[in-house]
């Protein structure tokens, strides 16, 4: 226990006790706190120099088991009476109390200072372990300085958390070391330390739990119903250029999805029953989405990776473009680098690839399905653009797609859009729309990779029997909700189906994945930039790379070595000397592998209670009405025709038993499955 005279040195390195900064010589540093003390003020200096090294101060060499008793008298009576280390002692216990939050360790303290304190059993029993999770991070990812979770989480290259306040007193203190392994800290990390902000989600979400915050009432968002809004989008009051960049979004005039494939018809107009004709021109981006021509007002690409594209949009975004009318060749998104103050730059740094919305135009090539086209006055290179504004063109048809090298040396994603609209285009005299025409010589095909086309039928084709383009497959039902009327004429909106609920474990862990395998990182890696991944991705990422290359001078000598940049795959920070020597985050490794454990056991435990017989009344209960719902068939079938009633019951009860013995007893059976199955049976005995 810590002498009354022992004060350790303030933050200026003032002693406490004497009010002198002792010198170098006179000074002690803690092993284990790293704190200076004073040598002249200790009650207990050490010995001798090997004793030094291995020093640990008074507050660090308290035993870590201490029987605290119950404080009745208040602060001035326990600091007369000598009760200044049970005190403290106490006040120690209560703040590694991981079951108690910040306002719960605060009362207990105030209590314990006020003699009002109450046994510490009583509060620790109301505390729910089952839902308390903030005690799995609070038990590996503690500040070494504060020991708190870290506030602004700071993460070193040798894998150890503190906050980062703590972080700069310490390198304020210039000290160019960890405070946990004395591992150097690189002089950039030192003078720009970056916060880890996968910790600062998880210990967000975390404290969130444990406040119970989720299980009270929701936050209300300010949402703005369609009916309320404006006919035409306005600028506010905040845009401090010309434009619409703060625009707010006008009323949506047709009842259509955002996810909806195909031309407009005039079902989907309640404003003038005509539909979205081919040749209508909008003056933005912004009156074109209130039509559902082309939602987005920013993005060229309206779709879903997973789902297909419903429209795109002509604007003269990439010079690879050629607009012939009837056909075009479109370039994909992507290849530039957005970064920063980058929003607006038309130079490509990298090569497209098919994913996100080019994999949505790829997944319509291969689906056949129709694409709304806008074209805009900013295509400077068509013929075809209007003068101004924004106009419909109709719908086209994607029949190849692949890959090349664009006018920019990247290689750009290419797709070739053919027309097939029962319309006619605006800039044709023609009355009648489309017809089936052949594909055109593209020259650029010999050159291309990851060539994509179509091999089955298209969902959107023409119809020679009715001189028209319909849908020859069902069109894609729509992911989104909808509004539809009731029969009083009120409008109500769809509720999608909810997704099966995760745990709070289960999205804790989530948010411990890997920038470059997006799964749960094994082994994670923390690079000086705070960037998380696991030791095999970053390891793989950089394989077969050198730290430094040789360079000669015409081949006659050697000079000397140049370092190779290695940049972070999340961003362009040299990680190369990281790399030279990686540290496994054992902390983070702790707190993902303590997560995976509980969930495993959670499941575990769940099996086994649905493995214990719940199920049984259940399959009674199916039994039975299965019985009921086979003689109420048996009973309308009587009258039909003559059956051979002894067979026909031989062939329910075998039926019957079957179905009954397939149930899985980790999934409840609906009684509809039964009965149905029961009545296929009958249809095909008849």
């Amino acid at each position: 226990m810590a002498h009354d005279s022992d004060l350790p040195c303030d933050g200026d390195g003032v002693c406490m006790a004497c009010k002198v900064k002792p010198s170098e010589n006179e000074s002690l540093t803690c092993k284990t706190c790293a704190t200076p003390w004073h040598v002249s003020c200790l009650s207990a200096p050490p010995d001798s120099m090997g004793d030094a090294v291995n020093w640990e101060c008074p507050d660090c060499s308290m035993p870590p088991a201490v029987d605290v008793v119950p404080v009745k008298q208040n602060a001035a009576a326990s600091s007369s009476s000598g009760g200044r280390g049970d005190l403290i002692a106490a006040i120690r216990v209560i703040e590694s109390d991981s079951t108690l939050t910040e306002q719960e360790k605060a009362q207990k303290r105030q209590d314990l200072l006020s003699g009002n304190s109450k046994d510490e059993d009583a509060t620790v029993e109301g505390v729910n372990q089952d839902k308390d999770v903030l005690n799995i991070l609070d038990a590996s990812l503690n500040c070494s300085m504060c020991m708190q979770l870290p506030e602004r989480p700071v993460t070193t290259p040798c894998g150890h958390n503190f906050c980062l306040k703590c972080f700069q007193k310490w390198v304020g203190q210039r000290k160019s070391t960890c405070a946990n392994c004395r591992t150097p800290i690189p002089a950039k990390m030192a003078s720009q330390p970056r916060i880890n902000s996968a910790l600062v989600i998880a210990i967000r979400m975390a404290r969130v739990m444990r406040s119970g915050a989720s299980s009270g009432s929701s936050k209300v968002s300010h949402f703005v119903h369609n009916q309320n809004r404006p006919d035409k989008a306005f600028t506010t009051e905040r845009a401090k250029k010309t434009g619409k960049a703060n625009a707010c979004s006008g009323k949506i005039f047709v009842t259509i999805p955002g996810d909806h494939f195909g031309p407009i018809s005039a079902d989907n107009d309640p404003e003038r029953n005509v539909g979205v004709m081919v040749g209508e021109t909008w003056e933005d981006r912004f009156e074109c989405r209130q039509w559902g021509a082309h939602f987005p007002h920013v993005a060229g690409i309206a779709g879903q990776s997973d789902y297909g594209a419903q429209s795109v949009a002509l604007s003269g975004g990439y010079e690879d473009d050629e607009d012939h009318g009837e056909w075009f060749l479109y370039t994909g998104s992507g290849g530039r680098d957005l970064s920063g103050n980058k929003r607006t730059n038309k130079l490509q740094s990298f090569d497209q690839k098919f994913e996100k919305l080019n994999e949505a135009l790829r997944v319509s090539c291969l689906k056949g399905y129709p694409v709304r086209v806008v074209r805009s006055h900013k295509e400077k290179r068509s013929s075809y653009a209007p003068d101004k504004g924004v106009r419909y063109d109709g719908v086209y048809r994607i029949e190849k797609c692949w890959r090349k090298p664009g006018k920019q040396g990247f290689k750009v994603c290419r797709y070739l859009f053919v027309r097939c609209d029962n319309d006619p285009a605006p800039w044709t005299s023609d009355e009648h729309g489309d017809r089936p025409r052949a594909l055109p010589a593209i020259k650029e095909l010999k050159g291309a990779t990851d060539m994509t086309e179509r091999k089955g039928a298209p969902a959107w084709d023409y119809d020679e029997e009715k001189s028209c383009w319909m849908w020859k497959k069902a069109p894609p039902p729509s992911r989104k909700p909808v509004q539809c009327e009731n029969e009083d004429g009120t409008k109500v909106r769809q509720v999608r189906p909810k997704r099966p609920t995760m745990s709070v474990k289960q999205r804790l862990l989530k948010e411990f994945t890997c920038h470059l395998c997006r799964e749960v990182m094994n082994h994670p890696l923390t690079t000086p930039c705070a960037h998380n991944f696991c030791k095999a991705c970053l390891d793989g990422a950089f394989a077969g790379q050198s730290f430094t290359r040789q360079r000669t001078c015409e081949g006659r000598r050697t000079l000397r070595a140049q370092k190779n940049i290695m940049k972070c795959p999340s961003c362009p920070t040299d990680i190369s000397d990281f790399l030279q020597n990686p540290q496994i985050n054992r902390e983070l490794m702790n707190v993902i592998e303590s997560l995976k454990r509980q969930i495993e056991e959670e499941n575990a435990a769940l099996s086994v209670d649905v493995d214990d017989g719940s199920l049984d009344g259940n399959n009674e209960i199916i039994a039975d009405e299965a019985v009921e719902a086979d003689k109420s068939v048996e009973d309308d079938k009587e009258g039909a025709q003559p059956v051979n009633e002894t067979e026909t019951k031989q062939t329910h009860k075998r039926k019957r038993s079957s179905s009954i013995d397939n149930v899985s007893p980790k999934k409840p059976v609906d009684i509809s499955d039964v009965v149905h199955n029961l009545e296929e049976v009958d249809t095909a005995h008849t």
